[in-house]
């Protein structure tokens, strides 16, 4: 039996056979209750409920020569069916190789208005820049004692209304905001004393400069992208095109990182990271150039289809959410993006697979809009929506769904073969 075949139950019984699932773990994926009240109390201002959302897993994805689980959180069916088939192709070709940063910095700036003498101000906060560094390393020593800390400073005038420092921090394992924030407070306070001005702001970025984006590549023989009915070469060339569509049609290039972000965005609400900043990041990131771009490209080289992803991923594997929120902790030790050796933890692991997750989405998006088109699959997949939006329940959700595979795939059908599929119990 295939994976996406069985029940949640055999799926963790499996998973926890191949040591990919530890007993407890598999027992705190089985419980119904979801947050403990007082987590869930203490995560949010005024809660008043849960409201819950699927965990599945993207299985076999080959990064760095690694095969990886991935844990996805979404409501959309489609998209962990396509990373999963993404992976697949990525895994026939030798998967994918992707690169990130060897320092996690997070960009934060302190800005001014209405300087009185905004020229000598400026020249104060440049000869200053070594003390911004003192002010950081006392307004955060613990980050510091990790190998952390502020790593750069920039002083600029903007238009002529601002005066802006920018500082870039790194954060080690963490997403950082706090780290961030609380460094470009104190050197705003200071920074103010300097020039006898209070500061505007002083605040995180979600922009991202391109020396902390994470890529990722992958070389594929256009067979494996074979389609039913289509032949592996079109539908390469196919995917070069579109891809080429994307890079000059910014309505192209939207969709085209949407499909993206589906899979990164998925598996970064899994553990508990910040799925905004990540989005918001990502499209200023595509943007940067002030046309609007997509984030993976694919060509054809050398009858190969070649595909490239550079994408900002502000995220953390220690702190915040992603430790107080249990089955971020479990989603973590899935994908394996905490060491279980006792070395130093690193968020470059979970940065990669991302970038790659991100590249395999987009891969299995372009293959299907290059093939038979992209509603045969997803629509398929909606049958099990439609049965539950219906009222099918247990049982019924899978008779209805297999129903519909045969028939006009709406709200009114799948009504009728849930009433007549009641009628003949």
């Amino acid at each position: 039996m295939k994976f996406y075949e069985m029940t949640p139950q055999r799926r963790r019984s499996q998973m926890e056979a191949e040591g990919k699932l530890s007993p407890r773990d598999a027992q705190l994926l089985a419980r119904s209750g979801g947050l403990d009240p007082a987590i869930a109390d203490g995560l949010i201002e005024n809660q008043i409920g849960q409201f819950a959302l699927p965990l599945g897993v993207a299985r076999g994805l080959v990064v760095n020569g690694e095969s990886r689980d991935v844990p996805m959180v979404t409501e959309e069916s489609s998209v962990v069916a396509a990373a999963s088939n993404g992976a697949r192709i990525a895994a026939l070709n030798g998967g994918v190789v992707a690169h990130a940063p060897a320092e996690h910095c997070v960009r934060a700036e302190v800005v001014f208005a209405n300087v009185p003498d905004r020229d000598a101000a400026l020249a104060v906060l440049l000869s200053r820049r070594r003390d911004m560094f003192a002010v950081a390393r006392r307004a955060k020593p613990s980050i510091v004692a990790r190998g952390g800390g502020l790593r750069d400073v920039s002083v600029e005038a903007v238009c002529d209304e601002f005066l802006k420092i920018t500082l870039d921090v790194d954060v080690q394992a963490a997403m950082g905001a706090n780290i961030v924030n609380t460094i470009a407070e104190a050197v705003a306070t200071a920074a103010g004393d300097w020039i006898g001005v209070r500061a505007l702001t002083a605040i995180l970025t979600n922009a991202v400069c391109k020396a902390q984006a994470v890529t990722a590549e992958i070389v594929l023989d256009p067979l494996t992208v074979t389609c039913r009915d289509v032949a592996g070469e079109e539908v390469a060339e196919g995917i070069a095109r579109l891809s080429r569509l994307a890079e000059v049609d910014v309505e192209r290039a939207v969709t085209h990182n949407k499909g993206i972000m589906n899979g990164i965005s998925a598996a970064v609400l899994a553990t508990g990271n910040d799925t905004r900043a990540v989005e918001a990041g990502a499209h200023a990131f595509a943007a940067r150039t002030g046309h609007y771009r997509p984030l993976a490209v694919w060509n054809m080289k050398e009858n190969r289809l070649v595909g490239r992803i550079s994408v900002p991923l502000q995220v953390g594997v220690v702190g915040g959410a992603t430790t107080s929120l249990p089955a971020a902790g479990v989603a973590q030790r899935i994908g394996h993006y905490l060491p279980d050796d006792g070395s130093a933890v690193s968020v470059a692991v979970y940065q990669e697979t991302l970038a790659a997750l991100g590249l395999v989405q987009n891969l299995a998006a372009l293959r299907a809009l290059a093939g038979p088109g992209i509603q045969a699959g997803h629509m398929a997949l909606q049958a099990s929506n439609l049965a539950i939006a219906a009222g099918a329940r247990g049982a019924e959700i899978a008779a209805v769904a297999a129903a519909l595979q045969s028939c006009s795939k709406d709200l009114e059908t799948a009504k009728s073969l849930l009433e007549r599929l009641r009628s003949n119990l």
